[in-house]
Formats: structure tokens, sequence, C-alpha cells
């Protein structure tokens, strides 16, 4: 079984990032760069995760051995026994050979540091131009990110200064890409910490308000209103955007010197829009030089740009509109079904996509009501539960990690324990489900954040290529930092345990952070402290109060805002509803 483990979860975690890029992205109408350099990002980062918890039980097992060699022992086939006291160190079932952590490390580390710092923000650029040739764009490209690059080579210049002029310092190669590190993964700490303490509150109050059916329906109304007013905002702007279309391509005729690029924005637009524009124009009307009148080109890769993001996102609410309608036609079923007498669960409209004969054969009408009207609420409130007491013993554990005697951190404990007896099964899965529970609750916060239209990750094959290549830059800064807060709550950190055992060949790769002392022993070890304040903030809602109180509506059972959305929203179900009917 020797490196198995570590090729199936390599396969198994390529297929699982395939999965979810799939249903955010659209494999069809996206660039393959964009989806390549997408794929790859949430890829690495996954397999940071999953594989970290191998790493812990090899370490465990490598620490072992070296007790064993500093004293007499004997070697019996797997294990190697201890002659003083009998003691076996057993070979993990997923041991991976010495030599091989470390370069799959660094490979992975570098990769995914340079996708998040050079490739993607220059793909980005890239993606969001609106210019005609791939000169043009890669020249657009190259300006924003001058920018960028200018202004984290500066951060980075003030930290070589510093360690420069200091005479406690002496500055050589290793040290100073430690430094490098230090400076990702502090800028990553401080953004992690504020998604985790969201993460945190947000994951288990979700749902414990998904068992209630009352609130899922008044929260579906309210976003269908925001919704509504968001999908009518998309088609104002759309007809803007087409109307301007409109003009350029009727003033630039076909022998025009930049009617190649008005032709080029055509492409982009909705059929119904081309066809309409085909009517109006005349192609055999020469252009007259000695007017001034005509767009620059600079203009029309502005217009090309306002195409795109104005097409993508009249589709976006469209079909996110269609799925809305069909979530709150099934809770309203829900609702009806509950006080059925025949205990078998009747749709109002059915599926227009065809179901699988196998789920049709299982997932019957009566099981359904069992499920959906009975069991499913108390599965929600028991999952609840559980992801709370994970919360609480995370935030316990985040505010007494840096504690070695005692031990506080329950992390530390629960690892400590199955080390005295090498179970590494257990080792393995307390590692991943921890460092699982806080990947979820900073990751599921990448998902649902929204930056008004200009971030916003939508499933169902919506979202731009721009967003995409965000969340994925996103990912790539939050995840060493997020391996290195595990291996700080489980004391695999000899940073934290400040003993001399050998370190996880993670660490051995990030270096060790003692070069920078007031980073190492001061922001890593209290900074992380501000969640139970971001917890706290989250739970009593603070934000989503701030953000009503600024004019962006929030849903809020005690606002008279939300009630009238709610209204509102309710109003536009039924007559999607009636709509719906008459087809």
């Amino acid at each position: 079984m020797s490196g198995a483990a570590l090729g199936l979860e390599i396969v198994f975690v390529f297929f699982l990032a395939l999965f979810l890029l799939h249903r955010y992205g659209d494999f069809k109408k996206q660039h393959r760069l964009v989806i390549i350099a997408t794929l790859l990002a949430w890829y690495l980062c996954f397999l940071i995760v999953f594989i970290l918890p191998l790493d812990v039980s090899t370490t465990i097992y490598n620490r072992c051995k070296l007790a064993v060699n500093s004293s007499p022992a004997e070697t019996n086939g797997s294990f190697v026994t201890l002659a003083p006291n009998k003691q076996k160190c057993f070979k993990p079932w997923s041991y991976i050979p010495n030599g091989i952590m470390p370069i799959f490390w660094r490979v992975v580390y570098w990769t995914s540091q340079f996708l998040t710092w050079i490739l993607l923000p220059f793909m980005q650029s890239y993606a969001r131009s609106g210019g005609f040739s791939i000169t043009g764009k890669i020249k657009t490209a190259l300006i924003e990110n001058a920018i960028y690059y200018g202004t984290y080579l500066l951060i980075f210049g003030a930290f070589l200064i510093y360690i420069a002029v200091n005479p406690k310092f002496n500055l050589q190669w290793n040290q100073l890409q430690t430094i490098g590190i230090a400076a990702a993964n502090t800028w990553g700490l401080f953004l992690l910490v504020l998604l985790l303490g969201y993460g945190l509150v947000e994951i288990p109050r979700s749902h414990w308000n998904g068992a209630k059916r009352g609130y899922l329906l008044m929260k579906t109304y309210f976003k269908a209103a925001k919704l509504m007013t968001e999908k009518a905002d998309a088609e104002e702007n759309l007809e803007d955007v087409m109307e301007e279309v409109r003009k350029v391509s009727e003033s630039i005729k076909y022998n025009h010197p930049l009617r190649k690029c008005v032709d080029t924005i055509l492409k982009k637009c909705p059929t119904e829009y081309q066809e309409r524009m085909g009517r109006n124009m005349d192609d055999y009307e020469d252009f007259d030089e000695r007017q001034n009148s005509y767009p620059s080109e600079k203009s029309l890769v502005k217009l090309h740009k306002q195409v795109i993001y104005s097409v993508q996102r009249h589709h976006r609410t469209q079909v996110q509109w269609q799925i809305l309608l069909e979530q709150a036609f099934y809770l309203e079923d829900v609702a009806k079904n509950e006080t059925s007498a025949t205990r078998q669960f009747v749709h109002t409209f059915q599926s227009q996509e065809p179901e699988n004969k196998i789920v049709q054969y299982f997932y019957t009408p009566t099981i359904e009501w069992y499920w959906e009207c009975l069991l499913r609420p108390w599965f929600y409130r028991a999952l609840a539960v559980v992801l709370a007491m994970f919360s609480v013993i995370v935030v316990w554990s985040e505010c007494t990690f840096f504690s070695t005697r005692p031990v506080l951190s329950l992390f530390a404990v629960f690892i400590q324990l199955a080390e005295k007896t090498y179970n590494y099964i257990y080792i393995e899965m307390a590692c991943f489900l921890t460092i699982f529970f806080l990947s979820i609750c900073v990751y599921s916060t990448v998902f649902r954040i929204r930056v008004f239209n200009y971030y916003y990750l939508a499933s169902h094959h919506q979202t731009d290529a721009y967003s995409l290549l965000f969340s994925g830059m996103l990912f790539c800064r939050l995840t060493p930092p997020l391996c290195l807060n595990f291996l700080g709550l489980t004391h695999m950190d000899a940073t934290i345990s400040h003993n001399d055992a050998q370190p996880t060949a993670y660490t051995s790769i990030m270096g060790s952070m003692k070069v920078l002392s007031f980073i190492a022993d001061g922001f890593y070890i209290y900074y992380p402290m501000l969640v139970v304040i971001l917890c706290i903030a989250t739970y009593f809602s603070l934000g989503t109060r701030c953000l009503n109180l600024l004019g962006f509506q929030q849903f809020m059972g005690d606002s008279e805002m939300t009630s009238d959305l709610i209204d509102e929203g309710k109003e536009l179900i039924r007559r999607g509803m009636e709509r719906t009917v008459w087809k």
C-alpha cells in the first residue's frame, strides 16, 4: 500500500475539482485556458487539504523510527520494537516513502504561488479585455498588472529593507525565500480569519434554518424580489448597450477599416439583436472618409467589453430566475404536502428534464414525502448541532493553541492521544475531519460572497471567466496559511510546539518563521484570536445590519423593508406560476 493512498487521493481530488468547476463554469463557451488555469488552481488547493493528513501520519511514524534508532531495537517485519519497553512502532497503511513528500509539496506549493501571483492576475485582465486581437489583449493585461505587481514589489521591498538594515539578521537565500513565504502567508492569514469567522457561524446556522420550511420560503420570496430588480436592470443595461452597437454598426459600413471590429462585436450579441440590426443595415453604402464622426478603435474596445459583460449578466439573471421559480414552486409544494393524508408527494409542476429511471424506481412519491416532510428537517437540525460543536471546538482551539503546557487545543489533545498508540487510521481521520471542516468554512464563504456584479460565483454554469480566475487566486492564497493554521492547532508545527521533533514535510518546505520573530511570535499567535470577535459579529448579523443601513437590502426578519420585499416576491412567484400554467 506504500504510496497507493497518495495516488488514489490525487485521482479523486482531480475529479472532485472537475465536478465543481463544471457546476460553476461553462466548458463549452469559456476559453480553454481559463478552464485549465482555474481547474489547476482548485485542484492544487484541494489536493493540499486531502494529502496533508497523510503527511502528518508519515511524520509521526518517522518520529517513532528516530526514537527507535536512539535506543536498542529489534526489527520485525512491518514494525520496529523498542528493546527496553517492547513498544511497537507500526508502519501506517498510507506510509509515503522518504523523499517523495518534500518534492510533492515543493511542486504543489510553488505552482500554486506562480498561479496566484503571476498567471491568474494576468489571465483575469486578458479575459476581461475588450481587445480584438491577442496582441491587444496582452498589451491591456500587461498595463493593468503593472500597477498590481508594482504594489506587491513595494511591500516586499519594504520587508527586504527592514531586514537588510537590521543588524540582527544576516540575509541568505533561504532566509530571503522564507521572507517571501512569510509575506504571502501573512496576507493569506489576514483574509483567512475573516472568512473563517463568518463560516464558523453561518454554516451551522444555515443548516438549522434549512429545517424551517417557512423560513426558506420567505427567504426565497425575498430573493425573488431582489433578483427581479437585478434582472430588470440587466435587461435595461443590455438594451442600452445594444442601442450603442446599433448606432456604431450603422455608421461603420462594410468597407471601413474598423468593420471587422464591429463584426466581432455583433457576433457577441444575442441572436434576436443580430437579426434586428441586420434588417436595418445597408452594407452597400460606402463610408465617407471626410466625416470625422466615426468611433475610434479604443472606443470599440470599450464597447466590446461592455457587450461581453452585459450579455453574460443578462443570460445569468434569466437562468437564475428560472431556477428560483422552480425552488419556490417546490417549497410551496412541500408546504402543501405536509398535511397530506395519503402521504404521497404531489408536484404542482413536473420537471421539464427527464428523471433518471433508477431514481424514479427507488425515490417514490411515498419515500419523497417521508424525506421532505418528516425526516429532512430533523436531519438538518442534527447536522446543525454537530457542525456547531465543531465550530465551538475550532474557536476554543484558535484561542488556546499556543499553550503547550498544559495542552489546551482540543485538536492537539486528540492527535497526541492517538500518537501514543500509533493509531494511524484515527490520526488521519481526525486530521482530515479537522482540516476539511476548516476548508469548508473558508471555501464556502468564497463561494457565497458577492462583490456587486464584479465578483460572483453562480452555479448552473453561470460564472464568468473573471470570477472563476479570481476564485482560483483566493484559493491559492488561502490554502497555505490554512494548512499552517491547522498544523498549529494540532501542535505539529515546531514553531508552536517549541520542540525539536521532526517537522512535517509541508513545514520543511514552508520554512521556519523564526527569521521574522515579530510575525512568528506575534501575528501568527494572536491574530487568529480575532475569530471570536468575528463569530460574535456574524452571530448577531452586524454585517447584514450595516449593509441594510447603507441601502443594500439583506434578509432580516425584523425589518420592514424585508417584509415588503417578501410580499413583492410572493406576488412575482404567483405571476410566474400563472405564466407557467398558461404555457
